[in-house]
């Protein structure tokens, strides 16, 4: 997968994680600051086409915003199109997922609230997510990071996205 994650304020702090189950490749912009400063979790991911995880509900608020290319959307079954600089706010306890509907790598910008360990969610997620890894490791690592899945990652039909599928 081409890498366009941004690298203006990119640092040897931030590492780059892969998960190429998901189409994924993410940097944590902002990662746990610490319970008492209030600020979420900000982290910057590339989506390869058709790349997005499955099904989930988690507790914590996400919004995406959207960087470039298009998402499809699903928010406690409400499916949607999300184009470059679109917000899209999910509360605490929605069932989510997204695809990239591009045809290209796409970017969003994720704020979590509340803040966690996203350098470390992310070491243990490209772990449960290995070539040939079992289903249970993502199940075990949902239950750790307080994440349900629910189904598998969404799939488009062609009705759904404006012009077909790029």
């Amino acid at each position: 997968m081409r890498d366009l994650l941004s690298s203006a304020r990119a640092s040897r702090d931030e590492p780059l994680f892969r998960v190429p189950a998901f189409g994924l490749t993410a940097r944590v912009r902002v990662g746990l600051l610490g319970p008492d400063l209030g600020l979420p979790t900000v982290v910057e991911t590339s989506h390869a086409e058709g790349g997005g995880p499955p099904l989930y509900r988690r507790a914590a608020a996400e919004v995406f915003e959207i960087i470039t290319g298009r998402y499809l959307f699903e928010v406690e079954g409400k499916r949607f199109i999300a184009r470059r600089g679109d917000l899209v706010s999910v509360p605490g306890g929605a069932a989510r997922a997204f695809v990239n509907v591009t045809g290209t790598p796409a970017r969003q910008q994720v704020f979590i609230q509340p803040a966690f360990d996203a350098n470390a969610f992310f070491d243990e997620l490209c772990v449960a997510c290995r070539a040939g890894a079992p289903a249970a490791e993502l199940e075990d690592f949902g239950r750790r990071w307080g994440i349900v899945y629910l189904g598998p990652p969404l799939r488009p039909r062609d009705s759904e996205v404006p012009g077909g599928l790029d």
